[in-house]
């Protein structure tokens, strides 16, 4: 019974041609696109804005000679993932 409503669904997939994918065929760029994106903004947060340890704990800040790094390659993931959706 499971097998038969998953052939319709891939039959009703294929009926288009086979072309339907999620986000179409910029997936990957997309991909790209958040996670720099996030790895930029998360590395930029943890210097700007340290956490406290504990409940009267002196900010702890993130190390700049890991997250500066990390940042710069977020910012230059992010930046070819625009290009290549802005591409076309």
């Amino acid at each position: 019974m499971a097998e038969d409503c998953f052939l319709s669904a891939a039959h009703m997939l294929a009926a288009d041609g086979g072309s339907t994918m999620f986000l179409g065929d910029d997936l990957i760029p997309y991909l790209v696109l958040a996670l720099g994106g996030a790895l930029l903004v998360g590395n930029l947060a943890a210097m700007v804005r340290p956490r406290r340890v504990g409940d009267g704990g002196a900010p702890v800040r993130a190390p700049a000679r890991r997250a500066v790094p990390l940042a710069l390659v977020g910012l230059v993931a992010a930046i070819w993932a625009l290009a290549t959706l802005l591409a076309g």
